[in-house]
C-alpha cells in the first residue's frame, strides 16, 4: 500500500509540475489525465459515502471551486457539466501536487473573495446568482484587466481556472462523449469540412 502511494503521489507530482506551463493538456498527454481521473474515482469507490475528500483546497475554497466549474461548464440537455465530469477532483488533485497551481489557484480564490467582499459586502459563495455572473464577466477578458489593473490577478486566475476545467471535463468520459469522439477507427471515405455559414 505505501508503494501504491508513493508512486501515485510521485507520478501526480510530475504530471502537475509540467502542467505549470499552462494547460494540462499541453503539457501531459490524454493518458495521464485519464490516469488522474481513475485515481479520483478509486478514491470516491473507497469512501463510504461515495465523496471526494479535497486534498489541497479547505472545504469553503472547494465549495467556491465547484461553482466555478459549474459556471464554466455548465449541465446542458446534451451532457453533464464539469461538475459531473469531475473537474473539481481534478483540479484539486492536481493542485495538491504543484506549488505554482497552490498560489495561482489558492490566491484567486482570496482575490475573488476579497473583490466580492469589497463589492458585495460579502464573499463569492454567498453572492446572488447575478453578482456572481458579473465578477466573472469581468475577470473572463484579459482586455478589461488593461482597462482597470486591479483586476489583473483575477483574470489571470480565472484563464488558469478556465483551462484546467475545460482539461478536467475533455478527459473525463462525459467530456468525451459530449465531443462524439468514437475512437481511432478508419473510414472509407472523408465528408469534409461542413461549409461555413452564411
Amino acid at each position: 500500500m505505501a508503494n501504491e502511494s508513493i508512486s501515485r503521489r510521485d507520478i501526480l507530482r510530475t504530471f502537475a509540475v509540467g502542467a505549470a506551463a499552462g494547460s494540462v493538456l499541453q503539457v501531459i498527454p490524454a493518458e495521464a489525465a485519464e490516469y488522474i481521473h481513475q485515481v479520483v474515482r478509486k478514491e470516491k469507490a473507497a469512501s463510504p459515502a461515495g465523496n471526494y475528500m479535497p486534498k489541497y483546497f479547505s472545504a469553503v475554497q472547494y465549495a467556491a471551486l465547484v461553482v466555478l466549474c459549474d459556471m464554466i461548464i455548465p449541465k446542458d440537455d446534451k451532457s453533464g457539466g464539469a461538475v459531473e465530469a469531475g473537474a473539481p477532483e481534478f483540479i484539486d488533485l492536481l493542485t495538491s501536487e504543484n506549488e505554482k497551481f497552490q498560489l495561482r489557484l489558492g490566491g484567486g480564490l482570496f482575490w475573488l473573495d476579497g473583490y466580492c467582499t469589497d463589492h458585495y459586502g460579502k464573499v463569492f459563495l454567498d453572492c446572488a446568482p447575478e453578482q456572481k455572473k458579473e465578477v466573472l464577466d469581468l475577470i473572463a477578458f484579459r482586455k478589461n484587466a488593461k482597462q482597470d489593473p486591479s483586476l489583473s490577478h483575477g483574470v489571470s486566475f480565472f484563464a488558469l481556472l478556465r483551462n484546467m476545467t475545460c482539461d478536467g471535463f475533455y478527459t473525463s468520459k462525459i467530456g468525451i462523449a459530449d465531443l462524439g469522439y468514437i475512437g481511432n477507427t478508419s473510414q472509407r471515405e472523408f465528408p469534409g469540412c461542413p461549409p461555413l455559414p452564411e
